[in-house]
């Protein structure tokens, strides 16, 4: 395992985080707990969570799981998405953070969460008060950087403008999401993470399970994410996305390489990212993608894994003008 560095933090960690959005749902506590020692010993220190993953329990679990080894980890958890029935339990405002903050450090047994991310944009909200409650946050030393998931790039721009203005602390890390179908990415998000030297730990490597070589035309498992869940089922509707996974597997099976292993390594040697965030429901569908560290994925495999892509479309329409300096 090799380590990175967050952004301009000065933060190491393990070029794979683990997302623990299974603990306590897909994962009960005992597999949640040989998930979680399985990734120590590949070498993962950084792991992620939210507060609305299985309604809390993800935290609970992790926390009970990271005793004795907290200063060795480091942790990301969210607020942002519906937490609960009550309508302020919900968005970026200052009165939601400052709850959600304490509510995640009880869960999670700690007195610090090192990255917080506010999960989704809040058109309700100014970006200014966000940003200045977090600052607060920081202050208090319950976070110790802001972070930002689901975001446009214009929407993170403004937010790092206000904080330069303000003196406030800015987002250091970001978390969009970044598969081999889903690429917008590349397109203003990725460049601007570089351009302002920000962690970047992309979501879903997997494509929700489509590039695990169990999806292609007309080829579907009884059960899982891309047929049971409708946000994912919309999300990787497009009949072009399972051509590409049929593409994909194939490739995969000319180099005898699990698709997994290669759907994670092409995620993880894209240079703007920090660190892919894997996930599992058991211990054997983690370890294909734990192998994607140990693969020799050359810069001619990348180039012929995102051939089998499409390329999204350039920022502006002048692509006649394309050109690389």
């Amino acid at each position: 395992m090799k380590y990175k560095t967050v952004g301009k933090t000065g933060i190491q960690v393990s070029e794979l985080c683990f997302g623990t959005m299974s603990f306590g749902g897909n994962a009960d506590k005992e597999t949640s707990k040989q998930l979680f020692y399985r990734c120590l010993d590949k070498g993962i220190n950084f792991f992620d969570t939210a507060d609305v993953y299985s309604s809390g329990a993800s935290e609970e679990i992790l926390g009970g799981l990271i005793e004795g080894k907290r200063d060795e980890l480091v942790l990301t958890s969210k607020a942002g998405f519906p937490f609960g029935s009550d309508p302020n339990a919900r968005g970026a405002s200052r009165r939601h953070l400052f709850l959600s903050v304490e509510q995640s450090l009880k869960r999670l047994r700690t007195d610090r969460i090192e990255f917080y991310f506010i999960h989704r944009f809040d058109s309700l909200v100014a970006i200014e008060e966000t940003v200045r409650a977090l600052d607060d946050l920081r202050r208090q030393g319950k976070i110790l950087y802001p972070a930002v998931s689901n975001w446009a790039a214009w929407q993170i721009a403004k937010a790092l403008g206000i904080s330069a203005k303000e003196g406030l602390a800015s987002f250091e890390l970001i978390q969009p999401m970044y598969n081999l179908v889903k690429r917008q990415a590349e397109v203003e998000i990725l460049p601007l993470a570089e351009s302002e030297k920000l962690g970047v730990i992309s979501y879903s490597p997997l494509g929700g399970g489509l590039l695990t070589g169990k999806y292609g035309i007309g080829k579907k498992p009884a059960t899982g994410r891309l047929v049971d869940q409708s946000n994912y089922t919309k999300r990787y509707g497009d009949e072009g996305y399972y051509d590409i996974a049929d593409r994909f597997a194939a490739y995969a099976r000319e180099k005898e390489v699990h698709p997994a292993t290669l759907a994670v390594a092409w995620v993880l040697s894209n240079p703007a990212i920090t660190s892919p965030i894997i996930g599992a429901r058991s211990l054997e569908q983690l370890e294909p993608s734990l192998a994607a560290v140990d693969l020799d994925f050359t810069a001619e495999w990348r180039k012929e894994v995102t051939a089998l892509s499409i390329d999204p479309p350039i920022a502006t329409d002048r692509s006649e003008e394309t050109f690389t300096s």
